[in-house]
């Protein structure tokens, strides 16, 4: 086949870069600034503030960004961020991609441009195809593009040829209808977003705690006593977290913080909503900060452990003898490898200074209210299983589960990725749930485990898998290996994509491509004149409502839940034991049927409204029954190391203040003083002056795994506080670098935070 001239990396000249201090703080008076001066950009300040008043609130809709949860009270100012702000103001954009926009611009065009100038394009108004051999999308009815999708589909040899991806913003009646077809086609080819962040946590979690969710709740951060965040950014990446963690300081909580970098928004926080924020100094968040080496965090926890253990044999007290007696198994274990550990090689190993460690010791010693966090920091490594079971060792032995202000909280990065598995959306194979299925709509879904994100990509470059479903997301930049998995694509037959704004993945298309537009989350999803609503569920586990308040970008828009069901009517025309008909326009019978085929979901419909409804949680109410002999279970997790040559580095994707996942809302990351560009590398001064790099030297990174050769073209290196050896940045920029044959154990999370690399100059 033919492959269109599209590229990968897109422009790679450099803006214009300026380096300033980093922030010392987040939020504040240019927090504010920052967001009015986009919300005036993007649609104008009246309309953007009259959208933001919905925005989580119990009437409005939830926030497409993270999936951080509400307060039962929910702000009259405001329930939102800066980078909420962003997210809504960019749906909302003016801006359209028509068919005078692809009438002008082919793919191979646009593929040349940034991320940052594709996402600014705007919002897609109708279906559109681009036919084999052409360069050009072009206008496509939505009844021929379900036509072609379904004929396509029937043409496969088998269902296992077809790969049905789910990015994390979809709804919970989308995802349930997406994986019911997806079963009823015969396939567990479910690969998700998941897969690439936090796939880690859930395995780690189910097998030491019995589910894959978040302990606690919201108010838990008011009596915490302890929060240890861990590998994330909470600044950028969940901002409304920060109104949680000064809660607990305010209660007299401490807060640990554990990161290669030190970030600003960690440091301090200034509320922008009260007084004290926009005029006072703010509230300092951080007491102990251990500056980790990347992926060292299991060196550093064990090393923690280990000295608790020696003050608990001096003085007693310092574990709860009581719960680990009664509610765990493999105590034994875990202090038999503490005590073979040589404290020199763990001090030496996480590069942390000793009396920083000693510390956190001192404070975790007289303290069992303690929640840990934790983000992509511990998930993408090749050890990101083990880097959360370690967390969940520290928390058994203090008894720090099932305990008011106490508990694991993986932070969820999508706004309804828990939803999504929630709904069944996993290559795995459930047999409880292929029962109820059976049971509810009378289908024998497949027994065969499907194919996750990582295996999605290789099948795909092989032949092995010739159509690409994505409801959502931008597959191209969140996945690894950017060249690999852009082939990938191209290799398919068809790429559908579900979408409301033009991304890179919509130019890697297969022989045929085509794009369906969505209504956001911000706008009203209407049948017949009557107003409906959509179910998420947040990072801890709560289910609610959200519902669409303004008008769609184009009144050819539909919703994903509609897309989904007129997918399956064309595919199966009457061939079906499920209603799919009588799911259009009728969101109460889709959650009936949630409500039928999953635990948990009683009176789905009713109860989704107002406040919403926690799921079982048994990790949070203290119920190992399911687990190996009815108790929580320790890990020996054994330490991470890395082989590098003396001129090779430990290199971590990040993502800048101004951007969310793979969206780019622009140039700027402030809280680490860099502005105008994003084609940087964040290395230590000493590392710096070692191989001869001076200030803003242009270089290229180079990865080499299996003897394959990556290269990432044109950054610019800076001088970080950031330990010696490693590196960071930006992320999809990176993405080249990281090897689709590099995955953690179990999880198959790829190795975006670890990545080894060399530095080369460019000559002058």
């Amino acid at each position: 086949m033919n492959k269109r001239n599209v590229s990968v990396e897109g422009n790679i000249e450099f803006a214009d870069l300026k380096i300033r201090e980093p922030f010392a703080y987040a939020g504040g008076t240019k927090a504010l600034s920052v967001a009015l001066d986009f919300m005036k950009k993007e649609t104008g300040i009246y309309k953007s503030l009259k959208i933001l008043s919905k925005m989580n609130q119990k009437d409005g809709f939830d926030c497409p960004g993270c999936a951080w949860p509400d307060p039962e009270k929910p702000s009259k100012l405001g329930e939102y961020c800066e980078n909420g702000v962003k997210a809504i103001t960019e749906e909302a954009t003016p801006e359209l991609v028509d068919r005078e926009f692809f009438k002008k611009y082919s793919v191979e065009e646009i593929s040349k441009w940034t991320d940052l100038k594709i996402g600014k394009s705007g919002r897609i108004t109708e279906p559109f195809i681009l036919r084999p051999g052409a360069v050009h999308y072009e206008p496509l009815p939505w009844e021929e593009a379900f036509t072609i999708i379904a004929n396509q589909l029937h043409q496969l040899d088998s269902p296992d040829e077809a790969v049905f991806y789910t990015s994390g913003r979809s709804s919970n009646e989308a995802a349930f209808l997406y994986g019911l077809f997806a079963r009823a086609f015969g396939t567990n080819n479910m690969p998700d977003c998941s897969n690439m962040c936090h796939e880690s946590s859930g395995v780690a979690l189910s097998e030491t705690l019995g589910i894959g969710k978040a302990s606690i709740v919201l108010d838990d951060f008011e009596h915490a006593e302890v929060v240890m965040v861990i590998g994330q950014n909470p600044g950028t990446n969940h901002p409304r977290m920060l109104t949680s963690l000064q809660k607990c300081k305010e209660n007299g909580g401490k807060i640990i913080t554990i990161n290669p970098i030190a970030e600003s928004g960690l440091m301090r926080f200034k509320h922008p909503q009260e007084i004290s924020g926009l005029l006072g100094s703010g509230t300092a968040l951080t007491d102990i900060f251990l500056q980790v080496k990347i992926n060292q965090d299991v060196s550093l926890l064990k090393l923690i452990m280990k000295r608790l253990h020696q003050l608990h044999l001096k003085k007693g007290g310092i574990f709860d003898d009581q719960f680990i007696n009664e509610q765990t198994s493999g105590y034994k274990e875990l202090i038999k490898d503490l005590e073979r550990c040589e404290e020199q090689e763990l001090l030496d190993l996480c590069g942390v200074p000793e009396k920083q460690i000693d510390e956190a010791v001192d404070l975790l010693a007289r303290k069992s209210k303690i929640i840990i966090c934790w983000a992509m920091g511990l998930t993408q490594h090749e050890n990101g299983v083990d880097n959360i079971k370690q967390c969940v060792n520290l928390l058994l032995l203090k008894g720090s589960i099932a305990k008011k202000g106490a508990g694991t909280c993986p932070v969820r990065g999508h706004s309804n990725v828990q939803g999504d598995r929630s709904m069944g959306i996993m290559h795995h194979v459930s047999e409880p749930l292929n029962k109820s299925l059976k049971d509810v709509f009378g289908i024998d879904a497949p027994t065969d485990e499907g194919l996750d994100t990582v295996n999605s990509i290789v099948a795909m470059h092989e032949g092995k898998a010739k159509v690409f479903i994505g409801l959502g997301g931008n597959f191209l930049s969140a996945a690894p290996d950017s060249n690999y998995t852009a082939a990938a694509l191209q290799n398919c037959e068809l790429t559908l994509s579900i979408s409301t704004k033009l991304n890179r993945t919509h130019l890697f298309a297969g022989q045929t491509s085509i794009i369906l537009p969505t209504l956001g989350r911000t706008e009203q999803d209407t049948f017949k004149d009557k107003k409906r609503f959509v179910t998420v569920e947040n990072t801890e586990g709560k289910v609610h409502r959200s519902m669409g308040r303004k008008e769609p970008a184009s009144d050819q828009l539909r919703s994903e839940p509609d897309i989904v069901i007129s997918i399956a009517k064309a595919y199966f025309e009457e061939k079906s034991s499920i209603p799919w008909s009588d799911f259009m326009g009728n969101y109460d019978l889709i959650r009936e049927k949630i409500s039928e085929v999953f635990t948990g979901y009683e009176n789905y419909s009713d109860r989704s409204k107002a406040s919403g409804f926690y799921l079982p949680n048994n990790s949070r109410e203290g119920d190992f029954s399911k687990m190996p002999g009815g108790r929580a279970q320790f890990s020996v997790c054994p330490l991470p190391k890395h082989q590098m040559e003396k001129d090779e580095f430990l290199l971590m994707t990040m993502r800048s203040h101004d951007q969310f996942n793979t969206t780019i809302y622009g140039m700027d990351d402030r809280y680490r003083g860099v502005y105008g560009e994003r084609r940087v590398i964040f290395m230590n001064p000493d590392d710096m002056a070692l191989n001869g790099l001076k200030n803003e030297q242009v270089v290229d990174l180079v990865s080499n795994y299996d003897k394959q050769e990556r290269r990432a073209k044109n950054f610019k290196v800076i001088p970080y506080d950031i330990p010696k050896s490693n590196l960071g940045a930006y992320f999809p920029e990176t993405n080249v670098l990281v090897p689709i044959n590099r995955y953690a154990h179990k999880s198959n999370t790829p190795t975006s935070k670890s990545i080894v690399v060399k530095i080369e100059a460019k000559k002058d």
